[in-house]
């Protein structure tokens, strides 16, 4: 089975998020991907929702697509989440490594040097790499020339070894900044993130500017 592999803080989980996850599907042919919400974020401040709430939105927008499935992995611990120990944990409980496939959004994938274990830990998988609203993938070989030897467009049969697949397609223009901005702003963000995330958010008012919506 080829197993994909979204992490991310999801504060909140957003349109571009799974159009990420379904460009990648599509591109290497996955039969399933784990959402995994941080609970600690390794590259981030403190998270504005819990991670419980995070989880639950992550779920939620899951749920509809029978390929998606959240995962808990990095909630198990209050150290911080880091994916090289993410994916080792995976082929610890079985996980095929030559097929396991790490999606990541081409803007996040810029700043692949300063996470833990690099370069070592694109040797843990495959690496899929999207396209996100002025991030072409096709700029990464020039904005990352010591990996350029590693990025290949998706190609029709992917490589026994790791490799830096890249996906150039089309994902909505939306960031979790931008949802929290338009909620602290009572404005409406019904298309930035699934109608279940958005009842969700409002129903325990998160983001909200007034103190009944910190999380």
């Amino acid at each position: 089975m080829r197993l994909g592999i979204l992490g991310g803080t999801f504060d909140p989980v957003h349109r571009g998020h799974l159009d990420v996850a379904e460009a990648a599907r599509r591109a290497a042919a996955l039969d399933q991907i784990l959402i995994v919400p941080s609970r600690v974020p390794s590259h981030r401040g403190a998270p504005h929702a819990s991670a419980a709430h995070r989880f639950a939105m992550a779920a939620l927008a899951a749920q509809p697509f029978p390929h998606l499935l959240v995962s808990d992995i990095e909630m198990e611990s209050a150290e911080p989440a880091y994916t090289v120990h993410t994916l080792d944990r995976l082929v610890q409980r079985g996980a095929d490594a030559a097929r396991l496939f790490f999606i990541t959004g081409a803007d996040a994938f810029l700043d692949i040097p300063s996470w833990k274990d690099f370069p070592a830990v694109l040797d843990r998988s495959h690496f899929v790499v999207v396209s996100r609203p002025g991030h072409p993938v096709g700029q990464l070989a020039a904005l990352l020339p010591g990996l350029a030897g590693r990025m290949k467009s998706m190609p029709r049969d992917v490589p026994n070894r790791p490799a830096v697949l890249l996906v150039d397609a089309p994902t909505a223009a939306v960031s979790s900044t931008a949802v929290r901005d338009h909620v602290a702003a009572d404005a409406p963000i019904d298309d930035f993130v699934p109608a279940a995330v958005a009842d969700y958010i409002h129903k325990h008012r998160l983001y909200s500017r007034t103190p009944e919506g910190i999380a």
